[in-house]
């Protein structure tokens, strides 16, 4: 199953919707509370969406760097023997269609990074890795923008590079029943094949993820968990390649979707 959640005529706030083809079946409720979700029986056509809304509004979002082998390569990094994690703010979410807005402080080095992403629907603390299935809500795209001179260079941790206003777009739906080993996550920027990697190249797959985070952190409904980039970033490139104002992003998942996100100049 396919949700968006969008503000919809009559529903200013938002509302979720199962997609259907070209239509919405409205559902009440949200897939990370503990009633779920339910049909009403309206339908309302899909170009009646007014805006796009993120398919969840994130608790924390939690983010694992270097998940990928052939991105660790492309920054002369060795493959990490645990999950690294860093955190994004939840102010930086923004949904499919909405800006990426280059800092005004920091322009000059801002990055795209293609990520699967896993939102968790039931509170999970210390379960296994085979448990770890049964606290997924769902999957979608997200892109790890980074301002790459903060987080590498001015800052001792990666937190405010991260986390800027409009540096976590996710979307264009939740995907319920995603089979993320069979995923390709790509990221284009004006067209171009940036990245193009199966999610079963993960160095850390996505139970492995939920069990070790949940250990000594409590995963509560609503957690977002970006699962790593592949190579291919606008920092490994030769010469670098960073976003400029005019620029669209699009990150595409097998079995997900596209979301699409054009950069704009600060303001």
């Amino acid at each position: 199953m396919k949700l968006i959640r969008a503000v919809l005529p009559g529903f200013p706030e938002g509302v979720y919707g199962r997609l259907e083809v070209d239509r919405l079946e409205l559902m009440a409720g949200s897939p990370t509370s503990t009633e779920g979700l339910t049909p009403t029986g309206q339908r309302v056509a899909l170009s009646a969406i007014v805006r796009w809304l993120p398919p969840v509004t994130p608790v924390n979002v939690l983010c694992i760097g270097v998940n990928y082998r052939n991105h660790g390569a492309e920054c002369e990094i060795r493959p990490p023997s645990h999950p690294a994690l860093f955190l994004k703010a939840t102010t930086a979410v923004i949904a499919h269609g909405e800006p990426i807005r280059l800092p005004l402080s920091h322009p000059d080095c801002v990055d795209y990074e293609a990520e699967l992403a896993v939102v968790i629907g039931r509170t999970a603390f210390r379960v296994t890795p085979e448990e770890a299935p049964g606290y997924v809500a769902g999957y979608t795209c997200a892109n790890d923008v980074s301002a790459r001179d903060v987080q590498l260079q001015l800052d001792l941790q990666w937190a405010r590079g991260k986390s800027f206003d409009t540096f976590c777009p996710l979307g264009p739906v939740l995907t319920t029943d995603l089979d993320w080993k069979n995923a390709v996550v790509e990221a284009r920027v004006n067209g171009e094949v940036r990245q193009h990697q199966g999610a079963c190249d993960l160095i850390f797959g996505v139970p492995e993820l939920i069990s070790f985070l949940s250990q000594e952190m409590t995963l509560v409904p609503g957690t977002v968990i970006l699962t790593g980039t592949p190579g291919g970033v606008g920092m490994g490139r030769k010469p670098p390649a960073y976003l400029r104002p005019g620029d669209v992003v699009e990150v595409e998942i097998t079995g997900i979707g596209t979301l699409r996100n054009e950069v704009v100049p600060p303001r």
